[in-house]
């Protein structure tokens, strides 16, 4: 159920927006073929220390913004991944990209080199929020890039910002509704957070930035779930929505506890490494990571996960599923049972379900998530 996949991490990006705060850098020159060469020395690296090499369920391309590389780095990395492990047949191939980076050359390039999953950062369709967010492309760019990326690629998802400063309900409703009009399979819609040291976050503390207060935002996400789910894209996850079959395999990857590879300057991954379950954690500048890969084979530093460790992130990723928490397939892996009391009293006050063996959290449970994963990891 869990699955074997393989997170790339391509730092780059063409400007960095205020509000994120993943490992991106801006470079004015980019060696593209070294940092491709380190990628591919990386993945043999922690393909020597796995020993046994489990099939290949899902590669992810993450960024920073992978669309800024050439087709020809793409292939380059996926032909070294099909060299070193089995791939399987349908293996969900994902890349990420930004409007301002579609080019319907580079998009065909990519498709020859094996991406079947297009990625879009969206993150607004009107003109004055993408500037806000400090987007390089406009609402006609963004509508353009999908209609581009929806006739190159078998399955294509795009993401959204929602809590946005000054957003109504309505403004959001009709946005959401303009978004589902392109009949894509899938959306990842996040919640604007401020996050520590990020342009954003100094706005907000001068009071130059406000995002909505907490019932707006509860306003919003509910208004989310109602429009996704009456138009067949139900949430699988907090965040993501999918018709059925469509779900993100990759993400499905994390979320259920398996394994992933993560490869390139500030890749995490979860893996056994030499027999022993461990948390990667590759440096993050990129110039530092390539030298250490030349140095070492690596530029990975790795932990091991100790199993109460390991139950408590699982724990945390299965809650956000819809599908929720096998309590006694979880509970037989890691040898740590859960309270029953503490479920039964989650249950009575409505904020996850039972069904068999089976909790999930319910709507109202969702909007205290991190609440209710507290008190069942006690």
């Amino acid at each position: 159920m869990s699955g074997f996949g393989i997170y790339v991490h391509w730092p780059f990006c063409a400007a960095k927006c205020p509000y994120c705060d993943f490992n991106s850098h801006v470079r004015r020159e980019i060696d593209e073929a070294g940092f491709v060469d380190a990628i591919i020395r990386e993945l043999g690296f922690v393909a020597d220390a796995q020993g046994a090499r489990p099939t290949v369920d899902a590669v992810f391309f993450g960024g920073g913004t992978p669309s800024l590389m050439q087709g020809a780095s793409v292939g380059r990395i996926l032909e070294a991944i099909a060299a070193l492990w089995p791939m399987a047949a349908d293996c969900e191939i994902t890349l990420e990209s930004n409007p301002a980076s579609v080019d319907a050359g580079r998009f065909a390039d990519y498709r020859a080199a094996g991406v079947n999953r297009l990625s879009m950062g969206i993150q607004a369709l009107n003109d004055v929020d993408l500037k806000m967010l400090g987007r390089l492309h406009n609402t006609a760019e963004a509508k353009a890039a999908i209609a581009l990326a929806i006739s190159t690629f078998p399955r294509m998802s795009f993401d959204l910002i929602y809590a946005r400063p000054e957003q109504t309900v309505a403004a959001w409703d009709a946005e959401l509704k303009e978004a589902l009009d392109f009949g894509t399979e899938h959306l990842s819609l996040y919640q604007l957070t401020i996050e520590p040291a990020t342009p954003f976050a100094t706005l907000a503390r001068s009071g130059a930035l406000v995002i909505p207060d907490e019932d707006r935002a509860v306003a919003l996400y509910e208004a989310t779930q109602e429009v996704c789910e009456a138009a067949g894209l139900t949430a699988y996850e907090i965040s993501n929505h999918a018709r059925a079959g469509a779900q993100s395999r990759h993400n499905l990857i994390y979320w259920r506890y398996g394994d992933y590879v993560g490869v390139g300057p500030g890749a995490h991954g979860r893996v056994v490494l030499n027999g022993q379950r461990v948390a990667t954690a590759c440096e993050r500048l990129p110039e530092r990571w390539r030298q250490m890969v030349l140095d070492a084979g690596c530029g990975y530093s790795s932990t091991p996960i100790l199993d109460d460790e390991a139950a408590r992130e699982h724990l945390l990723m299965n809650m956000r599923l819809t599908e929720g928490l096998d309590v006694e397939a979880y509970q037989a892996r890691w040898k740590i049972a859960l309270d029953q009391r503490r479920i039964a009293a989650l249950a009575k006050a409505e904020l996850i379900a039972r069904e068999g063996a089976v909790i999930r959290a319910t709507a109202r449970g969702r909007l205290v998530l991190n609440a209710v994963i507290a008190e069942l990891a006690v």
